[in-house]
């Protein structure tokens, strides 16, 4: 660097001499004289060209800052970083805990990464500055370029340009030297700051490694053994360089995870979005009369409340790399929240051990930053453990959480239990890092059990509110069985939620990233099942978009107006047999799908392909049969949803054409799965083809005394004044049958539904009971 620097000076120094030294010794000017005068203008106004685009490419470059206010705003966040995490590792010495470790060798590896990126662009800089400079001195130095007074070649014309471009040489080789100064003095500062930050590195790494190899062995002096002295004024330096350091993983996965942050608020947006406007529409007067919103615990017309609960209780699933500082500001938040929730919920006396608990929980994550090996600190420390026992043991069953089940409670509570008591025996033991870790995993799981509970009351009443809405306008849950939603949401609602507390139990204890990787390495593993290597990862996405595309072609036929729920009065009316052939897409593209997850090649699929027809020809032919004839009907359409078929000694009306079987619902209301195959294969009456106009016919058996004339006047007047009857169609009434002492009559009527065939007939003999009687017509 020194070398250069003096390289450098020279370099100006003749730059200068070149513009003042008029002229040299008298020999090299008659020798320079004598070589210049042989350069024709041509080859001079050549180098004058040459020199000026030169000048004019390193003004252009000098212009440039090389990203230096960039790298050196960067490298000042570096070192920022890095100030708290030496001091924390200084303060600390071995009782750093894991947690931290791993987040401050996350810090300081992308440190690194930016000062390899630094190092490269600024060596590439300082090598592009040095090349100019040697670039203006070739030109400074270049015989041709120079002019003095007694040359009496053609130069003398270009003099005023020489000078011009000497005086402009020497001004382009002060600033890029100083720029190649600048340069590479940045470069040996972020050089420097990489070797420190290598060398905390690998203390770093090192620590890791004995930490996860003396996992369970003593750290601290056993309990009895632990110094009694204790220096108040350490405490004060403990306590910064811990929140020093801690702050530090804060702001840094703050600012790396700010993609998921935006997504996750953008998300509860939505949703409170959705409360506020459902909110609104219930309180009109249509739907206000079937729906009472105050009865909502969690839902209010402003959800603020109910969306920060939704927010905090989902951060951990968009943000599982979280460090333990930012997971206990979170829990501490949410917290909050529930105190504001349950405040007008809890008797007094649950308030105050509700309190007690957010307390003691401060108390405890101050505690984690403070306690080393002086006795009274562990002491304190046990006297918390102890504390969060009586705790769990008289108020933890009590908290409110009425949708997560009873053995899931169970579980959380005991584990809770056990963490405190084993947090108090390796605080006995000397192994306070895995106390304090065990202590603080515990109060937060508790916390976040009721705060789980709330998540789902939440969801609950979010899905009841649109329910209700969706019910009083006739919209798409009116067709649904909501009581099967309501359980099928629930447990969803319950899995998730099982799922958060587990991703935070373990980013707590520390197992997050081991867990993963084993979870990682068990699904992404290549295994051979013959000459079929496949991972379970593929299974399971295989299984899933197999299972996904089966329930949205069952229940894609609510999006068209199809019901789930049975009714007499229900018109399934005119929707077509392109319902089927949707389902049948969905199947196909869903088949097709789930075989490109999973990764099976094309040759190996062709052999799944000639197992399935070995299949097929031994046992899957009826299946086969069924499918065929399914989308055989889709096509040809001999019956749609609606029509009122007979089949056998089925009838009814056809409520759903499926892939496999379609389904009938009988007069009496049973329902009936028909495979498409004896659709297409039997004898099938469509009554309804071609309009809903039925038939119906009935006997009557009448004195043989009766006038038969006045008998079908008086049917002809019942029938035309029976609503639902064809009027333009009169009665049609026969003699079947003469017996001794009765006239056998059938009677046929025109009805103007076929739906409605039992009930028309039942009134049309009670009228027609009624009229014989008047009439003295007596029936047999």
């Amino acid at each position: 660097m020194f070398i250069r620097q003096i390289t450098n000076l020279l370099l100006v120094l003749v730059l200068f001499q070149s513009v003042t030294v008029p002229a040299m010794a008298q020999d090299t000017d008659t020798t320079s004289e004598t070589r210049v005068s042989q350069a024709i203008p041509d080859t001079l106004l050549f180098k004058i060209q040459k020199a000026q685009s030169v000048i004019s490419q390193i003004k252009a470059a000098n212009k440039r800052r090389y990203g230096i206010s960039r790298i050196r705003s960067g490298l000042a966040d570096v070192k920022a970083n890095l100030a708290p995490i030496a001091a924390d590792m200084r303060a600390h010495g071995k009782e750093v805990d894991t947690k931290n470790l791993v987040n401050y060798s996350l810090i300081l590896n992308d440190g690194l990464k930016k000062l390899t990126d630094w190092r490269t662009t600024l060596s590439k800089s300082n090598n592009y500055l040095q090349s100019n400079l040697d670039q203006v001195l070739a030109l400074s130095t270049d015989s041709l370029l120079t002019i003095n007074g007694n040359d009496t070649t053609d130069r003398k014309l270009y003099a005023d340009q020489l000078r011009s471009i000497k005086f402009q040489l020497q001004d382009a080789g002060t600033r890029t030297s100083a720029q190649l100064d600048t340069v590479s003095r940045l470069l040996a500062d972020v050089s420097g700051t990489y070797l420190t930050i290598s060398n905390l590195q690998t203390a770093i790494n090192d620590r890791l490694q004995k930490s996860s190899e003396n996992t369970f062995q003593k750290g601290a002096p056993y309990l009895w053994e632990a110094p009694a002295s204790l220096s108040l004024a350490d405490l004060p330096t403990l306590l910064q360089s811990s929140f020093q350091g801690q702050s530090k993983i804060f702001t840094y996965f703050v600012s790396a995870t700010w993609d998921n942050r935006i997504l996750l608020i953008m998300l509860c947006g939505l949703f409170f979005a959705w409360v506020f406007f459902n909110y609104k529409k219930a309180q009109r007067p249509s739907p206000r009369q079937k729906i009472n919103p105050q009865r909502f615990s969690y839902l209010k017309p402003l959800p603020v409340v109910a969306t920060l609960i939704v927010l905090l209780n989902l951060t951990p699933l968009f943000e599982p790399q979280s460090p333990s500082l930012y997971v206990e500001i979170t829990q501490f938040l949410l917290f909050i929240v529930l105190t504001v929730q349950f405040w007008s919920r809890f008797s007094r006396h649950e308030l105050r051990m509700w309190l007690l608990i957010g307390t003691m929980y401060m108390l405890l994550v101050i505690a984690n930053a403070l306690v080393g090996d002086p006795l009274f600190m562990r002491l304190g420390l046990i006297a918390l453990n102890i504390g969060f026992i009586y705790i769990g043991i008289v108020f933890s069953r009590r908290l409110p959480r009425q949708h997560i089940s009873a053995r899931v409670v169970r579980v959380v509570t005991t584990l809770y239990m056990i963490l405190h008591i084993l947090a108090i025996i390796l605080n006995i033991l000397g192994r306070i890092s895995l106390a304090k870790t065990f202590g603080i995993t515990a109060v937060i799981g508790l916390i976040q059990l009721t705060a789980l509970g709330a998540f789902i009351e939440v969801i609950l009443e979010t899905l009841d509110l649109q329910i209700n809405l969706s019910t009083s306008a006739e919209g798409l849950f009116s067709r649904v069985n909501i009581n099967h939603i309501r359980r099928s949401f629930r447990k969803g609602l319950s899995f998730i939620a099982v799922t958060l507390w587990l991703i935070v139990f373990f980013i707590n204890i520390g197992a997050a990233d081991t867990v993963f990787n084993i979870l990682h390495h068990i699904l992404t593993r290549p295994r051979s099942f013959g000459s079929l290597t496949f991972t379970l990862s593929n299974v399971l996405s295989f299984s899933i978009i197999i299972y996904l595309s089966s329930l949205l072609q069952k229940n894609i036929g609510l999006l068209f107006g199809e019901s789930q729920l049975p009714s007499e009065t229900e018109e399934i009316g005119q929707l077509s047999s392109v319902l089927a052939l949707v389902r049948l897409v969905i199947v196909i593209a869903g088949v097709l799908l789930a075989i490109a997850t999973s990764g099976i090649s094309v040759d190996k699929f062709t052999v799944v392909l000639g197992a399935l027809s070995v299949g097929i020809g031994l046992g899957m032919q009826n299946i086969v049969s069924n499918f065929v004839s399914g989308v055989i009907l889709i096509f040809e359409k001999p019956f749609k949803i609606g029509d009122y078929v007979e089949l056998a000694d089925k009838k009814g009306r056809i409520r759903d054409i499926g892939i496999r079987s379609s389904r009938m619902i009988t007069p009496q209301g049973s329902e009936v799965i028909i495979p498409n195959g004896d659709l297409l294969s039997n004898r099938l009456v469509n009554w309804t083809s071609g309009d809903t106009y039925l038939k119906t016919e009935f006997t009557l058996k009448v004195s043989l005394d009766s006038d038969l004339d006045v008998v079908q006047e008086i049917i002809n007047k019942e029938v035309s004044q029976l609503e639902g009857t064809l009027h333009n169609r009169p009665a049609e009434v026969t003699v079947t049958g003469i017996g001794g002492a009765s006239v056998d009559l059938k009677v046929q009527v025109w009805l103007t539904s076929v739906y409605a065939e039992v009930a028309l007939k039942s009134q049309l003999l009670q009228r027609l009971l009624t009229a014989f009687k008047g009439a003295n017509i007596t029936l047999v």
